[in-house]
């Protein structure tokens, strides 16, 4: 196990140049407590601290993660912008106290320098070797699909270490399984002729769409649907306009920030799209974190989604309702009836008034 043979220097800074020093003659950095093991996405057991009080998290997805399991005032460093991730800083406005930071690539002297104790990654490269060589500890938390999603949940919870963490990761998994189980039990039965095949956009310009071996191609699953992007395997790949109208889906979900679809562009194409002259094209709700993705509120994209597929089998599914009761149970936040229309129909936060006199 990393860190059985390492020297614990303590919490001090260490300037640049003494930092260079040391990984040049191979000695390690821990700070002290190192008090339990967490094993990571990628299967690397890790000594982490007993109460991480540092927390860099350079995955956009999994920062949603921490802010659930009760993170947010560890979090010192993260990839997700108030610009981007509007409501996660109303929601959160711990956030703004955090350092933000251009993609996982940061190196170990800042990391060092801004005192972080525990790193998340989005997968396995090899910032993680130099930050794992100057004693830092960083977990892997990549995952692709619902199984993965809870396992990361609870790889988190057990880094944490807290009461809180461990009680809301088995709430939610509970949670989940449920939302999961209900779609299935409701669209028992149901023929493939009567799954409407979907189409999730995730860009229009440039012109990109989620294929299979995906989270994407799991919910659309689920909600009752079949991937429409067929021979396409992976999130975010470009295709042409052409292949889309080959597809000529039945349904066409829009990806949030993903542009608005002109039906006239391209020579008119778009418009004698069936999804198109059917009226079904779709905003996806986006939230803390977009739901469509890889983020915690995947169960309501789910739930959302199987509503929009499948409207007679879900009749009694109020997505509303159900997103104010999410974000009261797991993000301990009151959600406003407007505020969850809003994240319902992909919108940001309602802008704040100037009262400047």
């Amino acid at each position: 196990m990393e860190g059985d043979s390492t020297v614990k220097i303590g919490r001090r800074r260490l300037g640049i140049g003494a930092l260079a020093c040391m990984i040049a003659a191979g000695d390690p950095i821990l700070s002290p407590a190192m008090a339990r093991e967490v094993t990571d996405m990628a299967g690397v057991a890790q000594s982490v601290p007993d109460h991480p009080a540092r927390i860099a998290d350079l995955w956009f997805a999994h920062n949603e993660l921490v802010l659930m399991l009760g993170g947010a005032r560890q979090i010192v460093m993260t990839v997700d912008r108030p610009q981007a991730r509007p409501w996660m800083y109303k929601v959160f406005p711990t956030m703004y106290q955090a350092q933000v930071v251009n993609g996982p690539q940061v190196n170990a002297e800042t990391l060092l320098r801004d005192r972080v104790d525990l790193v998340f990654m989005p997968d396995a490269s090899a910032a993680i070797a130099a930050f794992r060589g100057v004693g830092v500890p960083t977990l892997v938390s990549a995952f692709h699909d619902v199984d993965g999603l809870l396992r990361v949940m609870d790889m988190t919870a057990a880094a944490l270490g807290t009461e809180q963490a461990h009680v809301t990761a088995t709430r939610y998994r509970t949670m989940m399984l449920q939302t999961v189980n209900d779609a299935r039990d409701r669209l028992s039965g149901l023929p493939d002729a009567q799954r409407p095949r979907v189409l999730h956009i995730q860009s229009l310009h440039p012109l990109k769409v989620d294929g299979a071996d995906s989270i994407v191609d799991e919910w659309i699953t689920l909600a009752g649907g079949r991937n429409a992007a067929q021979g396409v395997s992976g999130n975010m790949k470009p295709v042409s306009v052409e292949q889309v109208a080959a597809w000529d889906p039945d349904v066409i979900i829009l990806g949030p920030d993903c542009g608005t679809l002109d039906p006239a562009a391209n020579g008119g194409v778009w418009q004698r799209l069936r999804a198109v002259r059917e009226g079904r094209v779709h905003n996806n709700p986006s939230g803390v974190f977009p739901w469509d993705r890889y983020g915690s509120e995947l169960p309501l994209q789910i739930s959302w989604a199987a509503r929009i597929l499948h409207p007679d089998r879900f009749a009694d599914v109020d997505p509303l309702t159900l997103t104010r009761e999410f974000y009261d149970t797991y993000f301990h936040y009151a959600l406003s009836a407007q505020d969850a229309a809003r994240i319902l129909a992909g919108q940001p936060p309602e802008p704040v008034a100037d009262r400047t006199p």
